[in-house]
């Protein structure tokens, strides 16, 4: 734990930095407006949803229960015809300012963890590594951090490749902001 006592600078610095570019990304660039479309008939669906006591959790249609379903001729009927959709119903309205707080946490652990493995491959102190080492091995750790797992939505959940492509983006912008934080502040020096 040594490594939080030494990075706790950049650790806290980058997450407020990605916290405020990732505003900026989302709410004064064109970037995000299309990530999310309006059903044809939002009252039509609310009713539906409410009407059959849908609980919060995710829904998938059409379902197949078990592997043996994939044989029933009603299930294939429906995988031929659609729709095909997936649905999340949350438990309460959604809360911006919990959602907010919630992303600026995950940031402040994503740095934690950043630092963790940055400290394991890169010197502190007397011998450590230049301004582009420590920006190159962090940035690759943040890449991987903030954007790895955003095809895993075109692949499995039907999610837009050009919306994808949107969140690697960001997730690339937000490891350049964390590398150069961290590469700027590494330790030259060590305290104590």
């Amino acid at each position: 734990m040594a490594f939080l006592t030494e990075l706790w600078l950049p650790i806290l610095l980058s997450a407020i930095l990605v916290f405020v570019v990732s505003s900026i990304l989302w709410m004064a660039t064109p970037l995000h407006k299309k990530d999310f479309l309006p059903p044809p008939n939002e009252d039509g669906l609310m009713s539906v949803i409410k009407t059959h006591n849908f609980g919060p959790g995710s829904y998938y249609v059409p379902w197949c229960g078990n592997p043996g379903a994939q044989k029933d001729p009603t299930f294939q009927a429906k995988m031929k015809s659609g729709p095909w959709a997936m649905l999340t119903v949350m438990s309460n309205a959604p809360s911006f300012a919990q959602s907010l707080a919630l992303w600026f946490a995950s940031q402040l652990i994503v740095s934690a963890i950043i630092a963790y493995a940055a400290a394991a491959a890169l010197t502190m102190g007397a011998g450590a590594p230049d301004y582009l080492k420590v920006f190159q091995v962090v940035g690759a750790i943040a890449f991987l951090a903030n954007a790895a797992m955003a095809p895993q939505d075109s692949i499995w959940k039907g999610v837009s490749w050009t919306r994808t492509a949107v969140r690697v983006f960001d997730g690339l912008v937000y490891a350049l902001v964390t590398a150069g934080t961290f590469a700027w502040l590494w330790p030259r020096e060590l305290a104590g």
